[in-house]
């Protein structure tokens, strides 16, 4: 994803390098297939590895919503501040869900950076190439910069919702539902939000636990996106400055290294906005929790 500096490298007497680029065609083709692997092990693993415990786990989408309907209609009637055995085993699996997919989206992350560097790379030092194959490596390098751009909003969502699997979960909620005990709860739940003192109890702290979580949940979206975003600041700082190193004549160099420049400032902008975004939220989570509850309606 970020090109460093071109240096020539030494030739690799295990995997020469190519004529025309430099760049080890094993390295390439061994970083595609690891990032493959991750990319399907993210989809398929996590579901597998969160539920190795033995009655915590669930079949599929269907059976998990299920699963949280119930525990959540079960929760709230308890009237206790602690979760319910139903739910607390809900929230462990998907704790354990979210680190695993946190995990290998950074992997995959580490992964397609490498790659990215790599196809960089090749794309400055195919001078020789004729114009489709240079376009060929532009592209592939654009897709794969995309990609590690893509993996990292999903290690940032993952660790959110390890963080706070609770208001993870919660976002699954049918909050559509019209009818049983879940609308039911549902109705409970939006007039205690709307208005506490004309709900009719003194006390209620499941609503206490969700706001609570609800609000870590939007804080820690805060925190990692300022830390991205200070990250990418850091990265535009080093692009400018191997761009100003760079001699002139290089065009091709200069280009790849302002336009990564400037994208990694135009991220980090964006990665400010969600972060003032989710600590005003956390500030005062119950509006935003209402809107949630609400968006059935």
């Amino acid at each position: 994803m970020t090109p460093a500096p071109m240096h020539a490298e030494r030739t690799s007497s295990h995997s020469p390098p190519s004529r025309s680029t430099g760049v080890s065609g094993r390295a390439f083709a061994a970083l595609v297939a690891i990032a493959a692997a991750l990319a399907a092990a993210f989809v398929f693993a996590p579901r597998m590895l969160a539920g190795s415990r033995p009655g915590g786990g669930f079949f599929d989408q269907t059976s998990l919503v299920e699963a949280v309907r119930v525990a959540f209609v079960e929760y709230w009637s308890s009237g206790d501040e602690d979760l319910s055995a139903g739910l607390a085993t809900v929230v462990d699996y998907w704790f354990r869900y979210h680190v695993a997919k946190a995990v290998i989206a950074a992997m995959l992350l580490i992964v397609l950076v490498a790659l990215g560097v790599l196809l960089w790379k090749a794309f400055l030092r195919a001078g020789g190439l004729e114009a489709g194959k240079r376009a060929a490596l532009a592209s592939a390098g654009v897709l794969v910069s995309m990609l590690a751009l893509f993996s990292l909003v999903l290690v940032m969502a993952n660790v959110q919702g390890a963080v706070a699997p609770f208001s993870s979960l919660v976002s699954m909620l049918p909050v559509r539902e019209t009818d049983g005990a879940l609308a039911e709860t549902l109705g409970q739940v939006r007039q205690h939000l709307a208005d506490p003192l004309s709900a009719g109890d003194q006390s209620t702290p499941a609503l206490e636990v969700m706001v609570s979580d609800f609000s870590r949940y939007h804080l820690a979206m805060a925190l990692i996106a300022a830390i991205a975003a200070a990250v990418l600041v850091g990265l535009s700082v080093v692009f400018w400055k191997w761009f100003a190193a760079t001699e002139s004549s290089d065009r091709a160099t200069r280009r790849v290294l302002g336009t990564f420049g400037v994208l990694s400032a135009l991220v980090s902008l964006g990665l400010l906005v969600v972060a003032v975004a989710n600590t005003t939220t956390a500030a005062n989570p119950a509006p935003a929790l209402l809107a949630f509850f609400n968006s059935g309606l």
